[in-house]
């Protein structure tokens, strides 16, 4: 089975990483679709974004990158794909997608959500906090993977 993990990946962080891999495992393929929200600035591109994918998803079996805009319920029918997997770190964050779920579910042919419960590990983990460690050269270990941390650094002692 096929299942569609989306999101900005801006940066790809430790606990989408944990998603990724646990929804590989449990569903067999995933395709990790970055948003390419044209209203939004994001610290990477979405072809840096690809980049830092693949290089810390190398070796993965069974999980595709690709980049889409517009509604996800639109691109996962063109990717005949009928199953979202979505990360939850906290009460707030099920709220907030429990109504996107449910929309999803019913707009169009609709398409199925599934959440996947964040680690202990990861509860902290967000690309926001990963950007702000970063901001004042802070060790990013913790957030994101060390490929991932070095471009951040580079990014940011550009601006």
């Amino acid at each position: 089975m096929r299942v569609i993990y989306a999101g900005s990946f801006d940066p790809v962080t430790n606990g989408h990483l944990d998603i990724i891999k646990r929804a590989r495992d449990i569903f067999g393929t995933v395709i990790v679709a970055i948003l390419d929200n044209k209203n939004k600035k994001g610290l990477f591109t979405v072809d840096e974004r690809k980049d830092l994918l693949k290089k810390v998803l190398e070796g993965y079996d069974n999980v595709e990158i690709d980049s889409f805009d517009g509604l996800l319920v639109d691109y996962a029918k063109k990717k005949n794909c009928n199953v979202i997997v979505r990360g939850l770190r906290s009460a707030s964050d099920y709220f907030n997608e429990y109504s996107l779920a449910m929309a999803n579910m019913h707009y169009k042919d609709g398409v199925e959500t599934v959440f996947l419960l964040a680690t202990n590990e990861n509860l902290f983990v967000s690309s926001t906090l990963a950007k702000e460690v970063s901001t004042f050269n802070g060790d990013t270990d913790l957030f994101v993977p060390e490929v991932v941390g070095k471009a951040m650094k580079e990014k940011l002692n550009r601006r």
